[in-house]
């Protein structure tokens, strides 16, 4: 890695980018980086039509990271819509992992410790997928055509298993595919094919309403769960605020080459732009600061990867000992628990350098 890609946001979104950015200069990492810088903020993608959007794309498709604040999208059906479309469509990106983990000091529910990751299809499903309605009255009928590839199931499939790898956790969960076993179960297909292939990685296949019940009783074990597109977006939606709170939870896009490796990976926290505490310096940057984290981690080069961890376990680590910012219960502002994480990033790396 020697290049990513930062695509700047709007609000409280692009302020906490800039805390992450402090986070991978060289005297704190020890790596030389190369950060081209692409506003997508609202003005500067009403000001170019979206072209903007598309040459960030060009980018990340180039080098293959990106680090994304958080963007406005604006509801008028005739503005620029969503950046975020455009970006997944452009680089190609067919999986969105989103990763809850316990936060020091803040209670869980039921019995999730440790982290949980949701990798599901990033295309296809019921979202795009094409309606009509059919008659009139109480004799009106809807109808929806959906559609799911086998490519991008086998890539779901694939990088869960890989992700499982990197956690040491277990693969659980699944589509409907009792119910649905030409559609769902070619999820399914894929996930049992990718098991033989990974015969180290513990498996649990359930089906998705399983999934959901069985979560808040779990024994406490890092899972990977699966997901088709609209499952794994409702999942995440209830895995994240399972740990108390989504600050210490990061979002990666991801595309794939033939070889079903990641070509680029796209990071962002899995919060929004929070207007309200705009130029306040008291937002928590823990999100954007294991976003820059992960992006690091899943690059091929050991000193990167060593960075990811340092950052990581250095932004967890804080706040166990009490660095907070006012949303976790603490006093710091934005940019002192920044400078706190810093340090102690510096200091592992330090340390581990004279191991």
């Amino acid at each position: 890695m020697d290049t990513i890609v930062v695509l700047e946001g709007d609000q409280t979104g692009q302020e906490l980018l800039e805390e992450a950015l402090r986070l991978l200069d060289p005297d704190v990492i020890g790596i030389e980086l190369s950060l081209p810088r692409f506003d997508l903020s609202l003005a500067s993608r009403r000001a170019t039509s979206n072209r903007i959007v598309y040459e960030a794309a060009r980018a990340i498709r180039e080098h293959g990271y990106g680090l994304k604040a958080a963007t406005i999208t604006p509801e008028g059906a005739d503005d620029v819509g969503s950046p975020n479309r455009i970006l997944r469509e452009e680089i190609g990106g067919k999986v969105i992992v989103r990763t809850g983990r316990r936060i020091p000091g803040v209670v869980p529910l039921g019995g999730v410790h440790a982290p949980i990751s949701v990798v599901r299809m990033a295309v296809g499903d019921a979202y795009g997928a094409k309606e009509w309605r059919e008659g009139e009255g109480d004799e009106e009928v809807a109808y929806r055509t959906e559609r799911i590839e086998r490519r991008v199931c086998h890539a779901v499939a694939e990088f869960a298993f890989r992700q499982a790898e990197r956690m040491e956790a277990k693969v659980f969960g699944g589509p409907k595919y009792t119910v649905s076993p030409l559609y769902e179960g070619m999820l399914k297909e894929e996930m049992d094919a990718a098991a033989e292939r990974h015969p180290d990685v513990p498996y649990e296949p359930q089906l998705i309403d399983a999934t959901f019940a069985l979560l808040i009783s779990s024994s406490g074990a890092p899972l990977v769960i699966p997901a088709l597109n609209r499952d794994g977006d409702i999942l995440s939606d209830l895995v994240l605020p399972l740990f108390g709170s989504i600050a210490g939870s990061e979002s990666l896009l991801v595309a794939f080459g033939d070889d079903f490796q990641p070509s680029a990976l796209l990071a962002e926290a899995a919060h929004g732009t929070a207007p309200a505490l705009e130029g306040k310096d008291v937002a928590n940057p823990m999100a954007m600061i294991l976003a820059a984290a992960a992006l690091l981690s899943h690059a091929p080069e050991p000193a990167c990867q060593a960075a990811g961890r340092a950052i990581r376990e250095a932004c967890l680590e804080a706040v166990a000992e009490g660095h907070r910012t006012a949303d976790l219960g603490g006093h710091l502002g934005t940019h002192a628990f920044t400078d706190e994480v810093i340090r102690r990033t510096r200091t592992k790396l330090e340390v581990w350098a004279t191991l």
